[in-house]
């Protein structure tokens, strides 16, 4: 099995370009995946880079529907003609930040009505063959998770707290050994992880994704609480985790002060083979 970021906020090679979003490759039992299109076109060139062939992509994934994930969705289906996309239905929502004294800024999916055709909406659980599982059924400890009140998601006339029934998650097992995908974390990782657990009978070998910690205060005691629970619980077992995007430095740092070389950069081109 190998797990390839094609698309990342920071690349230390100049041959790829960064963007504030998140896009993973998977070659796992014979299958090619592809797990979020960032926000625009740029993965399609990274992957390309990368030696990789977007057109040979037999499965698509969409993690939840903002645009840093899926602004590149009419890009791969204008290079890939066959690929099943996979999402949650609700990932076709209205989803905006939400901010006191702002215009609400609209975060959903760009127009996808021409792409319907492509789409494969998911339940809690779809086992999609070949070792393949996506899952969304995570149980919501909020202690856990940090998503900022700003994201919501608009009902009529007006806006509700984004509840994240949108995001879904990734497992990629194959000879025994196991991967976790995973877009933002919105859910927190900690309840991610758990349900991965529930799931597989144990913890996955390697994470790769956001565990969107970036709006955390540094030093606010809130903040310390929740990374020491995270980091508590991440130590557990010997699972690698590969993250970046929406993790934020600073928590990127102390959560590597628990973990040390188990946490790793998840910027563009990082890849790990199982």
């Amino acid at each position: 099995m190998k797990i390839v970021t094609l698309l990342e906020n920071t690349s230390g090679r100049p041959v790829l370009a960064a963007a504030r979003g998140l896009s993973l490759y998977v070659e796992a039992a014979g299958r090619k995946v592809l797990f979020d299109m960032g926000p625009d076109a740029s993965f399609l060139g990274n992957a390309r880079a990368l030696g990789i062939d977007p057109a040979a992509v037999d499965t698509a994934v969409l993690s939840h529907g903002h645009s840093d994930h899926g602004g590149g969705l009419a890009a791969f289906c204008e290079c890939n003609r066959r690929a099943k996309i996979y999402l949650r239905r609700e990932a076709l929502g209205a989803y905006y930040a939400v901010l006191p004294g702002q215009e609400p800024n609209y975060i959903g999916l760009p127009e996808t009505g021409a792409l319907a055709k492509r789409f494969s909406f998911t339940g809690d659980r779809e086992d999609l063959g070949d070792g393949l599982t996506l899952f969304s059924d995570v149980e919501d400890d909020k202690s856990l998770r940090a998503a900022a009140p700003k994201l919501q998601e608009k009902v009529g006339e007006g806006f509700r707290p984004d509840g994240f029934a949108h995001e879904q998650h990734l497992l990629a097992e194959e000879n025994g050994r196991a991967a976790l995908l995973i877009g933002c974390g919105h859910s927190g990782v900690v309840n991610i992880l758990r349900a991965a657990k529930r799931h597989l009978g144990r913890l996955p070998d390697v994470v790769f994704g956001g565990f969107h910690l970036f709006e955390l205060a540094p030093g606010a005691p809130e903040a310390e609480a929740l990374l020491r629970a995270t980091a508590e619980e991440l130590r557990q077992g010997s699972t690698i985790y590969y993250t970046g995007h929406c993790t934020g430095d600073w928590a990127y740092g102390r959560l590597k002060e628990a973990l040390g070389d188990r946490l790793r950069p998840m910027d563009c081109g990082a890849s790990a083979e199982l």
